[in-house]
């Protein structure tokens, strides 16, 4: 199977998605580094064979630009694709159900998923998050309104978080 990724430039700094070779997102995040900093994410029950540049990757594309002119649902409706067990899969996909400019604590991503008792899951799986803005870990913060931590770092996620804020 033969994947692909691209760059755009954003306002938040170059931003790269990995696809396969159906267009579902497996990895994406503020970089221009894949080999680096996004290839790794991707489980290797995931990983294509190969991963090739494309200027477009569709909607996929189109998606990311729609999202930087404040329309964030076509992203939310993205297919992704990453390795976890069931509570973590469930996480990921509460946190694509979190509205743009309305971010939540940890404890309330729990609360989301069934379990409100596990906030440091939350935590875990916003960390082990592979493919940022698609499954917008951005939107979850601590308890005490602090950002925590994102792995794209906390200036992007501060900036994500602002934009959104100010969206109609």
């Amino acid at each position: 199977m033969i994947g692909s990724r691209s760059t755009l430039d954003t306002p938040f700094g170059p931003f790269t998605a990995v696809v396969d070779a159906d267009g579902v997102v497996l990895a994406a995040g503020f970089t221009t580094e894949p080999e680096v900093r996004l290839l790794p994410l991707i489980h290797a029950s995931l990983m294509p064979a190969e991963v090739v540049e494309r200027d477009d990757l569709g909607t996929v594309t189109a998606a990311v630009r729609a999202w930087l002119a404040g329309d964030p649902a076509p992203a939310a409706a993205v297919p992704v694709r990453q390795h976890g067990g069931v509570f973590m899969q469930e996480l990921w996909a509460r946190m694509r159900d979190i509205p743009a400019g309305s971010p939540v604590s940890y404890t309330e991503l729990a609360t989301l998923a069934g379990r409100p008792l596990a906030p440091r899951a939350a935590g875990q799986a916003c960390g082990a998050n592979a493919i940022g803005l698609f499954v917008p870990d951005h939107r979850v913060r601590k308890g005490d309104g602090s950002l925590g931590g994102y792995r794209w770092g906390l200036e992007v996620k501060a900036k994500l978080m602002e934009t959104e804020a100010n969206w109609p």
